[in-house]
């Protein structure tokens, strides 16, 4: 009894997934109409995505382009830099709706510009400009202010710091890494 059962659900895979092969995508039957299978193959070769279209590993990037509507129709394109017939254009050309291009005032400035030395930390770097919508002239480092480091001697025993906000370790490893004892912020 199992095993014709098993036969039955069998058979009936079988049967269904030829009969889904014998139709194409809208379902429609058209196994028996050689004309439509050369329309179809001769379809599905224009719409091929063009080299331009695809990742370094050969996978295929972006939104596959719906025949009747326009990626920009498709996709949230707002901040993307290129203008919308391009955008447009591409979907098109290639069949793949191309994915969103950030616009350049999307990338921090720290992920732009070298701000190696820069006294200012990355967020208040980033924070201007954001609000500016340009990024700042990075710093070069101070002149090598303060007191000359006494070997062996922290900062902190050397210089009185009182009034400063930065934490002793702080004081000291900058000593230690510029020979120089910062001098006192208040």
């Amino acid at each position: 009894m199992r095993t014709r059962k098993i036969s039955a659900l069998t058979m009936t895979a079988v049967a269904l997934s030829l009969a889904l092969t014998a139709c194409n995508n809208d379902g429609a039957d058209k196994a028996s109409s050689p004309e439509s299978s050369a329309t179809s193959s001769s379809a599905t070769a224009t719409k091929t995505p063009k080299s331009d279209a695809t990742t370094a590993d050969g996978k295929q990037s972006g939104t596959p382009a719906k025949s009747d509507a326009k990626c920009t129709d498709q996709l949230d394109y707002a901040g993307d830099p290129r203008p919308n017939a391009e955008i447009n254009s591409i979907g098109t050309d290639t069949g793949t709706c191309p994915p969103v291009q950030k616009s350049p005032s999307d990338t921090k400035c720290t992920d732009q510009l070298d701000y190696a030395g820069d006294s200012r930390s990355n967020a208040e770097i980033n924070s201007i400009g954001a609000d500016t919508g340009t990024c700042p002239a990075p710093q070069k480092p101070e002149a090598a202010t303060g007191t000359p480091k006494k070997p062996g001697v922290k900062c902190t025993d050397q210089v009185d710091y009182a009034g400063d906000t930065r934490p002793n370790a702080e004081i000291n490893s900058i000593g230690e890494d510029t020979n120089t004892c910062p001098p006192v912020k208040k």
